[in-house]
């Protein structure tokens, strides 16, 4: 799979790049003990951080970044980022805009009168031909104080210009700063060819298997890691 990340000739040197997901996994995950007490068990378990299904759903695909600092002051966004002349007339200058509220009244996404946050994008995409891009929350990213609205792009046609990510604003009080660099969305390839679906009874070598493996399960820890996880390409 090829992913072709293009922008204006005065950006590039400017603008952070989009960061395979596998090599920016927050510090927090980093920081976590890989083992924790629990009274209830009375003794160590292990943490998400040990969760190959929760890391490797992190490390999945691309992010996306914010261009510039935003600081965040009582509900007001502001920046300063200077930017050069363009070659582009129709680039967006800001690292923000919105939509109105009336655009997600009805839905479970309406919070009132707010607004719809919109990350503006710098690069353009360009996948394979037959590949969509799934835009997606930053996964596992619940210490963001927004929230990405998922989006499924075309993005072998759809390529000429940037795509957009609008969000939630989860956290009414915060203030502080939205530093360069944070991840806004994620970003992953999928095929457009639809899957066909096939439900069906186990036989009986389905059954024996499966109570194998779930007794080696119940046997000792890291059976999926040890013996059934494949290894990833390098970030």
């Amino acid at each position: 799979m090829n992913i072709t990340f293009r922008c204006d000739p005065a950006l590039i040197d400017l603008l952070p790049r989009p960061a395979p997901a596998q090599a920016a996994l927050p510090d927090w995950l980093r920081q976590m003990a890989p083992r924790v007490a629990s009274p209830l068990h009375q003794r160590s378990i292990r943490s998400v951080k040990q969760c190959p299904p929760f890391v490797d759903a992190m490390a999945l695909g691309f992010l996306v970044l914010l261009p510039c600092d935003v600081v965040v002051q009582d509900g007001v966004f502001s920046w300063d980022w200077p930017l050069p002349a363009l070659a582009l007339r129709h680039q967006p200058r800001s690292p923000l805009s919105f939509h109105v509220a009336e655009q997600v009244a009805g839905s479970p996404l309406a919070q009132g009168s707010q607004s719809v946050l919109k990350f503006n994008s710098f690069w353009t995409i360009e996948l394979d031909p037959g590949w969509s891009l799934m835009v997606v929350h930053p996964v596992n990213r619940d210490d963001l104080p927004f929230r990405l609205i998922t989006g499924l792009v075309d993005a072998d046609h759809f390529n000429e210009v940037g795509i957009n990510f609008p969000a939630l604003w989860t956290e009414p009080g915060f203030n502080g700063v939205l530093p360069r660099g944070t991840p806004v969305a994620q970003c992953y390839p999928v095929p457009r060819e639809a899957p066909s679906l096939v439900c069906e009874a186990m036989d009986s070598a389905h059954l024996q298997r499966a109570d194998a493996l779930a007794q080696q399960i119940m046997a000792g820890s890291g059976v999926y890691r040890r013996l059934h996880r494949r290894k990833r390409g390098p970030a």
